[in-house]
This record gives structure tokens, C-alpha cells and sequence, in this order.
């Protein structure tokens, strides 16, 4: 009945972008450990190395229930 997940969600992840996957974005801010932030349908992604008005190419590396973490490709 009871499963140890610890820090899983276990009804599913409800991100719209899944890891691996790649897309074109714009850094719209920078997040406190200086990583940019990109929005993908709403939905935060940080994205390191990355810095504001960066137009970048991206792939999905970790996937949260709210957000994600993301590196540029090259």
C-alpha cells in the first residue's frame, strides 16, 4: 500500500517536457545560483551556463513535478 519513493511523485509527471528531449528557448531571468530560466508552455526550466536574452537550444536533463533542469547543446 505504502511505497518509499522518496521525492517521487507517484500519480505521474504532469511537465509538459520530458528528459532528453530538446528545444529552442530564450532566457527570460536568471535564477539565485545564477543558472538562466526558460518557460516551455508555462513551465519553469533552469538552464545552466545559460544567461538573460540567451537564445539557446536546450535538452531536458531532470525533470521536477514544477520545474525542470536543463544544459545547452552545442
Amino acid at each position: 500500500m505504502f511505497r518509499d519513493n522518496y521525492g517521487r511523485d507517484n500519480r505521474g509527471n504532469s511537465s509538459p517536457v520530458n528528459e532528453g528531449e530538446e528545444y529552442d528557448v530564450k532566457i527570460e531571468d536568471m535564477g539565485r545560483s545564477g543558472d538562466g530560466i526558460a518557460k516551455i508552455e508555462g513551465f519553469i526550466v533552469f538552464v545552466s551556463g545559460a544567461k538573460k536574452g540567451d537564445e539557446v537550444k536546450i535538452r531536458i536533463t531532470s525533470t521536477r513535478r514544477n520545474f525542470a533542469f536543463a544544459e545547452v547543446v552545442e
